[in-house]
């Protein structure tokens, strides 16, 4: 069983990330930030109206704001929450923290129990939250070379069963794209079904 996860979209590439999918009927999530362009709009629109999932990655996802304080997290959370409802009537259920529930991050900008505290007060309000368990490195460089992020996924998939995999799908993240049909060809030929997370999934978290 495989998840794949995209972060920090919509842009672009998440338009090509959307036709390869198409392509191949396979259902993925998608942990969006904020976007108030037109053409993102309709990004958030076409992920809920191809049947995959819409996850919260916070509206503004810098990292000095939403991790100076509880109060600024949840403020952007919900600023998201509501944003992506008022669009598509979707009342998303998961999220992923920027940098996962284990970033050191918080630490700089607030102190080393923060994620602590905001995971407890996520789970409290309802919501889910998910890591990973393969991380597809395409966040190691700006472009990652295509032929990394092709061998650490299939490595790392044939490691975990579930496996939720990290990609990103902003803007620079074209070598992300490149490698996606090559990963999802490979992976249906080794016999892996692909499903998009919901609240009830197998769940990967690295701070409980």
């Amino acid at each position: 069983m495989v998840y794949l996860t995209f972060d920090d979209g919509p842009s672009i590439n998440t338009v090509k990330v959307l036709d390869i999918l198409k392509e191949y009927d396979i259902k993925a999530t998608f942990f969006v930030i904020g976007k108030s362009g037109d053409y993102e709009k309709s990004l958030y629109q076409r992920i809920v109206d191809e049947g995959h999932t819409l996850g919260n990655h916070t509206y503004s996802h810098n990292y000095k704001e939403i991790y100076s304080s509880e109060e600024n997290f949840l403020r952007d959370f919900k600023k998201l929450e509501d944003y992506i409802h008022q669009l598509t009537g979707v009342k998303m259920e998961i999220m992923r923290f920027p940098g996962g529930s284990n970033n050191t991050m918080s630490h700089k900008y607030s102190d080393d129990k923060f994620m602590r505290r905001i995971t407890t007060k996520i789970l409290y309000d309802g919501y889910q939250y998910f890591d990973w368990n393969v991380d597809s490195k395409d966040a190691k460089a700006v472009k990652q070379d295509r032929n990394i992020i092709i061998n650490t996924v299939l490595e790392g998939a044939r490691n975990n069963n579930p496996a939720i995999i990290l990609f990103h799908d902003s803007s620079p993240k074209t070598s992300t794209v490149e490698a996606l049909p090559f990963i999802i060809e490979e992976l249906i030929k080794e016999g892996y079904t692909f499903k998009a997370l919901n609240k009830d999934s197998f769940y990967v978290q690295f701070k409980k």
